[in-house]
């Protein structure tokens, strides 16, 4: 399973950040680092998600320090916004078999990004290992 990677201006277009904004928070280690060097570089959804989250605690007036502090495992001084008809959020899908989904909201699932991998492994072994002893019982 190939991970999404996103080039610097679509991660811009993804968070609504500006390039400038972004790299500010690599200085400051609010955002993480790309991976890859000089014009090879990208970026996962890792990096969206938590410049993601960066962005709605600055939005909601959150000091840098005080997003530093709950990065670092603090916990968030925002609480977790209701959902409106219009909202926009950003969400994981993953395909497991015709007619069934996975899908992961990453802000309110509060796991990283490797238990949400560790999680999509078992389950789509888990749905091979049902629907494959459906196909032999048939």
């Amino acid at each position: 399973m190939s991970e999404k990677t996103f080039s610097l201006d679509e991660l811009c277009a993804l968070c609504d950040l500006s390039k400038r904004t972004i790299r500010y928070y690599m200085q400051l280690g609010l955002a993480i680092r790309p991976l890859g060097e000089a014009r090879g570089s990208y970026y996962t959804t890792e990096h969206l998600e938590r410049l993601l989250r960066v962005k709605k605690l600055t939005d909601a007036g959150v000091s840098l320090e005080r997003i530093r502090e709950v990065l670092d495992g603090e916990e968030s001084p925002v609480p977790p916004r209701r959902r409106r008809p219009g909202s926009v959020e950003v969400r994981s899908h993953l395909f497991i078999a015709p007619g069934l989904e996975l899908q992961i909201t990453p802000e309110e699932a509060t796991i990283s990004p490797e238990q949400i991998r560790a999680l999509s492994l078992e389950i789509m072994a888990t749905a091979e290992r049902i629907l494959t002893v459906n196909k032999t019982s048939h």
